[in-house]
């Protein structure tokens, strides 16, 4: 038994103003969805939507997951570039260097994005979104290859990654240093465990292979939190 991503969430001031933006970089459907958060239902096998969910807390340092988007030529990249500044992102600086071809930009709430550039051959294939890319461990990868039922696609220098068996967008995850935690992650995933199986089932076994119960203050949610052994807080929930 292994779990499905269901969805990877954000934070956010504005879910509705956040859900605009990524919309329209995207081009995936908005929809509202429980408790005053808005979704964006994929337009393609992506297989997992993007949440935004109401949220007063403060962007404190870089978030440790981010979007990498996929080009399919300098042009397009441009364009992709062009649309999300229009959009109310803005260029920012996290070290890139002049060599490196992918464009670094945040979200008009400061979350972190990059479109890659076209030649780049390790997303080839992927799908618009070509990864979430992670700030962790090797340990935390070889946890989520687990928790997903994906296989590792990457495995070297403490560098990992893994996709579903059906392909599209790869998660990944860059080793050591890793950033120190800063409060609640701002972008966490949202589980739900296959049909056949129960919530409680599925928590145990996340648990058995390095998961932790945590409490964020969460109150009564149809799910239950948990952390991955970097300390990334996720969500099983009872249903979608």
């Amino acid at each position: 038994m292994s779990a499905d991503l269901f969805a990877l969430c954000f934070d956010a001031k504005d879910p509705v103003g956040l859900a605009h933006f990524w919309s329209g970089v995207l081009g995936w459907t908005p929809t509202a969805d429980r408790d005053g958060s808005v979704a964006l239902v994929p337009g393609d096998d992506t297989g997992f939507r993007l949440r935004f969910v109401p949220s007063q807390e403060t962007k404190v340092g870089p978030n440790r997951i981010h979007l990498d988007l996929t080009s399919a030529s300098l042009d397009d990249q441009r364009e992709r570039v062009a649309r999300a500044l229009a959009l109310g992102a803005r260029h920012i600086d996290i070290g890139q260097r002049p060599e490196e071809g992918q464009v670094v930009l945040a979200d008009p709430e400061g979350n972190e994005l990059c479109v890659i550039e076209p030649d780049n051959g390790f997303l080839a294939g992927c799908g618009l979104v070509g990864a979430i890319n992670c700030d962790g461990s090797q340990e935390v990868g070889h946890f989520w290859s687990v928790a997903l039922g994906w296989p590792l696609v990457w495995d070297q220098d403490q560098e990992t990654a893994i996709q579903s068996p059906r392909g599209g967008t790869k998660i990944t995850w860059g080793g050591p240093p890793v950033a120190p935690r800063t409060g609640k992650g701002r972008l966490h995933f949202d589980l739900v465990a296959r049909a056949g199986g129960g919530l409680q089932t599925e928590v145990e076994r996340l648990v058995s292979v390095g998961a932790t119960p945590v409490d964020v203050g969460q109150g009564a949610v149809d799910g239950v939190v948990l952390a991955d052994p970097d300390g990334n807080e996720f969500c099983v929930l009872t249903s979608r």
